[in-house]
């Protein structure tokens, strides 16, 4: 199988299946329990990519004071917390990192 017809492959299938929802989004309506559940999709996702990023940075559980990972997320957590701002909240914990990485060669 040749690479044209791979890729004309995996457009169809990748296509297909977004017109498909996009087709349907104004005319589908979920009950009120299933609405509420979905809310809770995108924290869940977002929590199950961020905790192993920090707790398990290279490969190990590392849950000591010298994880620049952990040390980042946890003041970037107060950050957020404090100015309910997602741009500041990622360039405070960004520097923070930055600074605990490089400045302090944790």
């Amino acid at each position: 199988m040749n690479e044209a017809t791979l890729i004309f492959g995996m457009f169809l299938v990748t296509f297909s299946v977004r017109y498909i929802l996009f087709a349907v989004a104004g005319k589908v309506r979920f009950p009120p329990w299933l609405t509420t559940g979905l809310n809770f999709v995108p924290p869940a996702v977002l929590t199950a990519i961020i905790v192993p990023a920090l707790l398990i940075p290279q490969g190990e559980l590392w849950l000591r004071v010298d994880n620049p990972w952990l040390l980042a997320g946890i003041f970037a957590a107060l950050v957020s917390f404090w100015r309910r701002d997602l741009l500041t909240t990622i360039v405070a914990g960004m520097l923070f990192f930055m600074i605990l990485r490089f400045g302090f060669n944790l």
